[in-house]
């Protein structure tokens, strides 16, 4: 057996699954709390998982042929996932992207020799709120350039590839935990991380429940949508339905304020160790609010989704 590998994208998976012990003593919760690494992957982010799975099923199925451009439209980590396996794979990468997004998602995109396309934010918008009317503007120019140049599109809020490329991370999770789990709670943004770990968690215990975690004012699956509403828990939180999400999976709806998530981000960085990013502080803080209510005494699995050097330019450090 070789002791080393031939690709980065070896590297993607088999994340640590750590137990936050020192947060739970100092808030003094009945519980646990077990939190998925995911920002050790290569590129920072869960998403170097779904990035290697679409691409990887894309050449399966015939889609993606050698020498075709490949294009997303990402809030950054996604991007930054695909701009390393093209990379190590040979495609040329095209990302679309918000300009309302972190500067360190652009620069990682391009480090990788990936090309960024920023995309202007909706009248009236807020830099680092990124809004659903952002996206569509997003959304738009991606269509053009796939036109254009004949890209494929990746397209991870439509594509089913995203949330199973979720379904080994979740069984870690439960190999991880020796089978402990008792709830899960997640960020929504494209869904797929939600939808993978419900499926593969309920396969093992369907008693497990799971919750899908939502900013204040944007909630549409906890039908909390204010109009106008923003927030700047980056990567998530559009305020509208996402393909990948079934509500069957869905067992309860949490709402976190971003200055819940920034707290909790913070907490993470000086109690655990942990150098995160916005969702991982909102999935932190909603493990919280379920073991000071419904899951009081339970077990809950979150996933730390990035790493806080995606957002050093932002206010949360």
């Amino acid at each position: 057996m070789n002791n080393y590998i031939t690709s980065i994208t070896e590297a993607i998976g088999n994340t640590p699954l750590l137990r936050l012990d020192r947060l739970v003593a100092q808030l003094n919760l009945n519980g646990e709390i077990y939190a998925k690494l995911e920002h050790m992957n290569p590129s920072f982010s869960k998403k170097d998982r779904i990035a290697l799975g679409m691409v990887d099923m894309a050449e399966e199925k015939g889609l993606l042929k050698p020498g075709q451009p490949v294009l997303e439209v990402t809030s950054g980590n996604t991007g930054t996932g695909l701009a390393l396996v093209c990379a190590a794979k040979g495609y040329r990468f095209i990302c679309c992207m918000s300009i309302g997004n972190s500067i360190e998602r652009v620069k990682m995109v391009e480090a990788f020799g990936g090309e960024v396309v920023l995309v202007e934010q909706a009248p009236g918008a807020v830099k680092g709120k990124v809004s659903n009317d952002d996206l569509v503007l997003v959304e738009q120019e991606a269509e053009r350039i796939v036109k254009e140049t004949g890209a494929y599109y990746i397209n991870q809020f439509n594509n089913t590839d995203n949330s199973s490329a979720q379904e080994p991370a979740a069984e870690e999770m439960w190999e991880q935990s020796e089978g402990k789990i008792t709830a899960f709670a997640d960020f929504i943004g494209t869904g797929g991380t939600f939808a993978g770990y419900a499926r593969a968690l309920k396969a093992h215990n369907s008693a497990i429940k799971c919750y899908a975690v939502e900013p204040e004012g944007c909630a549409y699956y906890g039908d909390e949508i204010v109009p106008g509403a923003s927030h700047r828990i980056q990567g998530g939180g559009y305020a509208k339905a996402v393909a990948n999400v079934s509500s069957e999976h869905i067992d309860g709806c949490i709402t976190v304020s971003d200055d819940e998530a920034v707290d909790l981000t913070r907490k993470l960085a000086t109690v655990e160790g942990i150098f995160a990013g916005f969702s991982s502080g909102a999935n932190v803080a909603a493990a919280i609010k379920l073991l000071q209510g419904a899951q009081k005494g339970g077990k809950i699995g979150v996933v730390i989704n990035d790493c806080g050097l995606k957002y050093i330019s932002t206010t949360l450090f």
